[in-house]
């Protein structure tokens, strides 16, 4: 989960950029509802994926998280329930591109294996069959792919030859072999060639020639295919007047496009403003959003639209009545807007009535519709700013993420390994001795870590699996292992599972569990832990009446919570009003 980053109190931040500036840290959609095809270092790469009521994201180390509805399978942890958070899809490893269509979901590993689960009543899922699977399929005699797209019921796969493949329905000729007869197993789109991305609206599809021309085929009735009529079309045809393209991304009954000049282009249905050009015209050929530049990546979701610019600001327009624009209103937008609380992002993707936006530093947001938990923040409730969804994983970007103690500092890098520095004298670099070290060193025996946190004088990591892992001093409890014995290597805190963030006091601990209860050890003389009490744990309890909580972070003697509502929480030292209920009294629940 690698979110790290929310759990610091900012002086925190701001005391460890200045220490650390010295130091050089190496870094290395989709569906329809809305498949993106973008070119990231000459390949077509989909990181986050929204469907109509489900979501998926790859994490770095080639494994997928999935949320929202599951009745189909779509999630792929092998179950048809439903998840507010994310789960993992089961036995997927390698995953190098995604995407998420109505009800069913497909990614491209490494290896160029195209792997499907979810609904598959028309084959969508390309196993030749028409069995629902809730856990992946490898779609039957694909290989050498470099990047898949996912429409309503029908799928693509674009092969590393410039070749496309398509399965699944048919009835508008989406599948662009001249025919309206469905297929469960890949059929080879005849007459494309040099193909360098594809995309798949709900019913049409799209494909990308590495000259920049744009082929269309599928459904016409709202002249999503650009070519000057509201005729469908069999095999693809050429969307005239424009040149250059580079990306592109296919909507319920429009396509937006960018040019290799920053330039957008739209076309198709505008019944809601999702073309962007200040009208509610429908556009039969490709229209100019006009003053607006700077853009490199283009998203289509069902009825809204949405843009990346090359400084990381995210504009939206279209279809608003969820709050998918993430806009804090609930009103179309005819034109371009921006969405000022989210910055430096790097791959967006809009569903159904839902959107997702991936950040730089690894965190994924998500706004609009969630009655079946698409957002993936814990709650069924609509969002119309974005949120950040449970468990996203910092690590998406490839980044090393960074934490700060008193008088060391902590970094996970995308491999999981838990690197720290600074300040030893009670072992709080985890590195087995106590001496203090200028350069960074691997906390020892600690692989698959997620976040990290530091006290003054302890340390606190959370691995994928859930459990949490502590080592330093340990004089008020706050290694959480039922002893006040200092450790200089991590032990594990007892009896936590299922965790998904953590966040560290002075001397006390905090987790947060999936299940959206608060867990707190070490130091509690200001009530800290918020179990009623000013007892000192040396092993995790329960905060008192806390649950539905999606958020937590540590001051030195005090705690907060966010709750999926919306609401903050404090508890512990109050002096200087910290708590922000109006008193400078303690509180210990």
């Amino acid at each position: 989960m690698r979110q790290v980053q929310k759990h610091i109190p900012i002086a925190k931040v701001i005391w460890l950029l200045i220490i650390t500036a010295f130091i050089t840290i190496l870094t290395s959609s989709l569906t329809l509802a809305a498949t993106v095809a973008k070119q990231q270092n000459g390949k077509t790469r989909q990181v986050v994926a929204a469907g109509y009521f489900h979501s998926l994201s790859v994490k770095s180390d080639g494994t997928v998280r999935a949320w929202g509805a599951n009745a189909n399978g779509q999630l792929g942890d092998g179950s048809n329930i439903s998840s507010s958070i994310p789960v993992q899809v089961s036995g997927l490893t390698d995953v190098a591109a995604i995407s998420a269509g109505g009800n069913h979901s497909i990614a491209v590993k490494s290896n160029g294996t195209v792997w499907a689960w979810g609904r598959n009543n028309n084959g969508q899922l390309g196993d030749e069959t028409t069995t629902d699977r809730n856990t992946p399929v490898q779609v039957s005699g694909l290989t050498n792919v470099i990047a898949v797209a996912a429409g309503y019921s029908h799928s693509l796969a674009l092969k590393a030859d410039g070749t496309v493949w398509a399965w699944g329905a048919n009835s508008y000729g989406q599948l662009g072999n001249g025919t309206t007869t469905g297929s469960a197993a890949p059929v080879e789109i005849t007459g494309l060639g040099n193909i360098s991305g594809v995309a798949a609206g709900d019913y049409h599809s799209l494909a990308i020639e590495s000259n920049g021309t744009v082929w269309a085929w599928g459904r016409n009735f709202h002249a999503q295919l650009g070519d000057g009529t509201t005729t469908d079309r069999h095999i693809p045809v050429i969307v005239p007047t424009i040149t250059n393209i580079v990306g592109i991304s296919g909507g319920e009954g429009h396509t937006i496009a960018v040019k290799s000049d920053g330039t957008v282009w739209t076309w198709g249905w505008n019944y809601n403003g999702q073309l962007g050009d200040g009208t509610y015209d429908d556009r039969s050929t490709p229209q100019q959003i006009s003053g607006f530049t700077g853009v490199k990546v283009v998203n289509a979701g069902a009825r809204h639209s949405m843009v990346i610019k090359s400084d990381g600001m995210v504009w939206t327009w279209g279809r608003n009545i969820y709050g998918q624009l993430g806009l804090g209103t609930n009103l179309d937008e005819v034109s371009p807007t921006n969405i000022l609380l989210i910055s430096s992002a790097s791959d967006i993707s809009g569903g159904g009535n839902h959107s997702l936006i991936l950040r730089q530093d690894g965190t994924l947001w998500s706004s609009g519709r969630n009655t079946i938990a698409q957002l993936g923040d814990g709650t069924t409730t609509n969002r119309n700013t974005p949120v950040q969804v449970l468990g996203s994983p910092a690590d998406a970007a490839g980044r090393t993420i960074l934490a700060a103690g008193n008088g060391h500092s902590i970094a996970i890098k995308d491999d999981g390994t838990l690197w720290s520095w600074g300040y030893n004298y009670y072992g709080q670099l985890g590195d087995g001795t106590t001496e203090h070290k200028y350069n960074p060193v691997q906390v020892t025996g600690l692989t698959g870590m997620s976040a990290g946190a530091g006290g003054n004088s302890h340390s606190i990591g959370l691995k994928s699996d859930g459990t949490v892992w502590a080592w330093g001093r340990n004089f008020s409890g706050q290694l959480g292992d039922g002893t006040n014995t200092d450790s200089h290597t991590p032990v594990q805190v007892s009896g936590l599972t299922g965790v998904i963030a953590v966040a560290s006091g002075a001397r006390h601990s905090l987790a947060l569990k999936a299940d959206g209860t608060v867990w707190t050890w070490g130091e509690n003389d200001r009530g800290q832990l918020g179990d009623d009490s000013t007892t000192k744990r040396n092993s995790p309890v329960q905060v008192s009446g806390l649950s539905d909580v999606v958020a937590i972070s540590a001051g030195a003697y005090h705690s907060l919570a966010l709750k999926c509502d919306g609401t903050v929480w404090a508890w512990g030292d109050n002096d200087y009003g910290q708590l922000g209920d109006g008193t400078t009294t303690d509180r210990y629940v």
